[in-house]
């Protein structure tokens, strides 16, 4: 997949998995402190702290605190972006959407920072990623909404618009990373567990077909 964020590149080109490896692993200490300090907040010497490594080795890696913030943001609509492959017009749109849904919430739960950085970078006018929004994500978001509408026009899934089901998938995953607090605050627990993510997956994929006929009982298939 396309490169979300051509500036978002570490301080020299990639090569061999131990770069890779610790590519990865800076990215999510960097995900754990803009989570939590936001971008103004954070640090490279916190960043740097929570890698385990010397902040001059963090910059080998990436130059600057912009330049890693843009790389987290790239990784993370790289996660969530790759998922949508599987929408195409051979596939079966229960298979297909069911398919998305459980990634997107795998995702909240095995990522749960990142959705947090993402969405404290929208809450702010998304200044580092919009113009990746209206120009990349746009365009992947229609050539998905006419797979949808293919699906609808042919009979095989109920009438739905299909940017707003885009928006309530985010939306209804996404929730389960980004307000966490207030989700485990209802449920009486101190944070959520495998068991409540798989209880909250099964709810919204049989919640979401529903709404687009593609429940088990239902005649569209």
């Amino acid at each position: 997949m396309m490169d979300v964020l051509a500036h978002a590149q570490p301080a020299r080109e990639s090569g061999g998995r131990i770069r890779q490896e610790n590519e990865a692993h800076i990215l999510r200490a960097a995900e754990h402190v803009f989570a939590r300090a936001g971008f103004a907040g954070a640090t490279m010497s916190d960043i740097a702290l929570r890698a385990g490594m010397p902040k001059s080795n963090l910059h080998y890696y990436f130059r600057t605190k912009q330049a890693l913030y843009r790389a987290v943001l790239a990784h993370t609509l790289q996660l969530w972006l790759s998922e949508t492959d599987i929408i195409s017009v051979d596939r079966a749109p229960r298979v297909a959407l069911e398919h998305y849904i459980r990634a997107k919430m795998r995702l909240s739960a095995s990522h749960p920072d990142a959705s947090r950085v993402f969405a404290n970078e929208l809450l702010h006018g998304a200044p580092e990623i919009g113009g990746v929004l209206r120009e990349a994500l746009h365009e992947l978001v229609g050539r998905k909404a006419m797979v949808i509408r293919s699906w609808i026009d042919s009979g095989r899934m109920a009438p739905v618009d299909p940017y707003h089901l885009f928006f309530t998938i985010w939306a209804a995953t996404q929730t389960y990373a980004d307000f966490e607090t207030q989700v485990c605050a209802v449920l009486g627990v101190n944070q959520l567990d495998t068991q409540d993510f798989d209880r909250a997956t099964e709810h919204l994929v049989a919640l979401l077909l529903r709404g687009c006929g593609l429940d088990e009982d239902a005649s569209l298939s």
